[in-house]
């Protein structure tokens, strides 16, 4: 053996067998030793994330370090712990890193990343920092590892942020409940830090720090926008049948929370009227109204076996010609958690067919209009390019149309087109350039008649959205 290979094969990171003599049951858990703390600690408690920090931080030295981000973003708190221990000093605590622990994930996997949490809780321990153990679970099989390395009376952190009703997905309250109860049962915390909203049967010394000012954009101010802020400040009394103390919290980082829950989020459900349309009985055929101002088509969705679109029919060219034909088709897939519509089918000189399970008759009508398709806010937009929508608005007196750009080739790069719809085209011939961008950032910067999209997003006139 040489010297190289036999001082890789002893490294204490390689072997990470530091803690064996003070770990948790079969699978030697570390063991995060209980910090002490005082009640003064929590008032007006602030947080950051692992991704904002920095040595020597006067200015945010009595917040706590959280790492309710995504994996990636700290890694190499796992593969290289001293590097950050400068850094994690500036601060009042660091809260033990939140490594995935999704319903999908295998067992094997789950347990690595309690055990990658409860290490690096218990080295950076080791190092003189306080420690706030996180926890985190899957299905109840993870219950026999993932509330073990955490002494009794500690006190923990949980985030409800990924298990909670967003966009268009329902919450895993359920599923989180069972192992938060759990958690009560098993370590009876002194006191629970909850990022994000609370649900109102979560009992205990709950300090609830607000996710809705985790935004960038309230990093450096002390605003009270929160819609908590009645319940924080007392000015409106807790329901009775909660047991949740709140005080007032923030979150320095972007709002980035990952690790509880389905890797998909909670069950997909409709948002938006015109979202309807991909759930209903096996064998349906929904039709959808689309009416704008310069006239209406109909959308024909069929509803396969499991109660889920699986296709539909749009009777338009969207403006498009030169892309869609009227009618033209798209295919949907669930394969993600949500209808996402395929590229469309198109029958260039072709016969189309549109087959009816039985010939059943039509079930059930939804008219939506343009004001029903506006975007609540620049995610929206987002969400909808990013899943394949095809976005039709007017602004000024012209429609234009935001695509993601159908690739030619396998390997041609995935782009974003932005630019007058084809009828537009041929109105005002050589008014607009059609703008290609490598991202949807740079969509939201292309200026229409002066303004930047970013800025006019949630007031156009949407003619068509899908998604």
């Amino acid at each position: 053996m040489t010297l190289e290979n036999y001082k890789y094969r002893t490294d204490p990171f390689f072997l990470r067998n530091q803690f064996d003599l003070k770990s948790d049951g079969k699978y030697r858990i570390p063991i995060i030793p209980k910090a002490s703390f005082s009640d003064e600690d929590f008032k007006d408690l602030l947080l950051i994330g692992f991704d904002r920090i920095k040595a020597d931080d006067q200015k945010l030295q009595k917040r706590m370090v959280h790492f309710f981000l995504y994996d990636y973003k700290f890694e190499k708190i796992w593969k290289k712990p001293d590097e950050a221990l400068k850094k994690l000093k500036s601060y009042k605590a660091v809260l033990s890193p939140d490594f995935s622990m999704y319903l999908e994930m295998n067992t094997a996997i789950q347990l690595y990343n309690t055990f990658r949490n409860r290490w690096c809780g218990a080295y950076l321990a080791s190092k003189g920092l306080k420690v706030v153990p996180t926890v985190n679970w899957g299905n109840t099989e993870t219950f026999d590892f993932c509330f073990l390395g955490i002494p009794k009376g500690s006190t923990v952190a949980v985030s409800t942020y990924m298990v909670s009703e967003h966009g268009n997905h329902k919450d895993q309250k359920e599923m989180f409940l069972k192992g938060y109860n759990e958690m009560l049962k098993r370590i009876e915390p002194e006191r629970i830090i909850c990022y994000n909203t609370p649900f109102p049967e979560m009992t205990g010394n709950i300090v609830f720090v607000d996710y809705e000012l985790s935004s960038w954009k309230h990093q450096n101010e002390d605003d009270t926008t929160s819609p908590f802020v009645k319940y924080i400040t007392g000015e409106l009394p807790l329901p009775d049948e909660s047991d949740i103390i709140i005080k007032q919290g923030r979150v320095m980082s972007l709002i980035e929370e990952k690790g509880m829950g389905s890797v998909y989020g909670g069950e997909w459900k409709p948002k938006k009227s015109e979202d309807e349309r991909f759930l209903g009985e096996p064998g349906e055929i929904k039709e959808t109204l689309v009416e704008t101002k310069k006239g209406s088509y109909r959308i024909k969705t069929k509803i396969g076996l499991d109660g889920r679109a699986e296709k539909e029919r749009h009777e338009t060219d969207h403006t498009r010609p030169s892309v869609h034909t009227n009618p033209h088709d798209h295919s949907i897939d669930w394969l993600e958690g949500f209808p996402r519509l395929s590229k469309p089918i198109n029958y260039f000189n072709e016969e189309y067919e549109f087959k009816f399970y039985n010939a059943r008759e039509i079930m059930s009508k939804v008219i939506i209009t343009s004001e029903n398709m506006r975007f609540e806010s620049i995610a929206d937009f987002k969400i909808s390019l990013e899943r394949g929508g095809e976005i039709e608005f007017e602004w000024n007196d012209n429609t234009f149309g935001v695509f993601k750009h159908i690739k030619k080739a396998p390997d041609s790069p995935e782009q974003f087109l932005i630019g007058p719809s084809d009828l537009t085209k041929k109105q005002f011939p050589g008014k607009y350039v059609d703008y290609y961008a490598d991202t949807i950032d740079e969509i939201l910067d292309y200026v229409i008649d002066g303004e930047r999209l970013r800025d006019i997003v949630t007031n156009l006139y949407v003619t068509w959205r899908n998604l």
